[in-house]
């Protein structure tokens, strides 16, 4: 079992570019590590830092008043690149819940999903209006309502969004592929009990 993703309502974090990588997202020395923990570190690291270490204080993520927000909102083509899950490692251990952007590359989109991130498409203009917002005046809040599918903006605009029936399910109840498994432990037990009888050779230990 994993966080339920159930509702938001937090600063927003607009990152207005387009085609966000996942190399520029977390860097490839980060991949050594399977630990899905410690990635936020190197969270957009050559954008973050400049080459002595230090925080380039103009960046969103560095300025005191996008602090703590848990809904990045940013440009088309999110995610792009390679298919690093660690992408999605390194956003969620920074503390973000959920993504906005136009599009996302389709293995970014179903890695999140599997980690129990929401990644919200809406329309480019949406999308647009949202980090001008948030620009404009910095720490303004982002509503995410997943059961209605809705994000309300800093101006009170609202926003339909659509997610698929099965990932919905599994981020409302906080179930990842494991724990959906899990779910139907009684069944499979019956199954290996009634296959063990049918066909008990299948079951007989050759290596004892």
């Amino acid at each position: 079992m994993r966080e339920k993703f159930l509702s938001l309502s937090t600063v927003g974090v607009p990152l207005d570019r387009m085609n966000v990588d996942t190399d520029a997202i977390i860097p490839a020395r980060y991949l050594k590590t399977i630990k899905r923990t410690g990635l936020g570190e190197g969270l957009f690291f050559a954008w973050r830092y400049d080459m002595d270490g230090k925080e380039q204080p103009d960046f969103p993520l560095n300025r005191p008043e996008y602090r703590g927000g848990k809904v990045l909102v940013s440009g088309e083509n999110f995610g792009c690149g390679s298919s690093r899950e660690h992408a999605v490692w390194a956003l969620m251990d920074f503390g973000f819940r959920a993504v906005i952007a136009p599009s996302f590359s389709d293995i970014f989109h179903d890695n999140c999903l599997k980690n129990g991130m929401l990644p919200v498409t809406l329309p480019a203009a949406a999308v647009r209006s949202l980090i001008d917002a948030l620009l404009a005046a910095p720490g303004g809040k982002v509503a995410v309502d997943l059961a209605g599918q809705t994000v309300t903006g800093p101006d009170g605009d609202i926003h339909a969004f659509g997610v698929a029936p099965f990932a919905k399910t599994c981020l409302l109840e906080g179930l990842d592929e494991i724990a959906l498994t899990l779910t139907s432990a009684g069944e499979i037990d019956r199954y290996e009990r009634e296959r063990k009888k049918t066909t008990p050779w299948l079951f007989l230990d050759l290596a004892g």
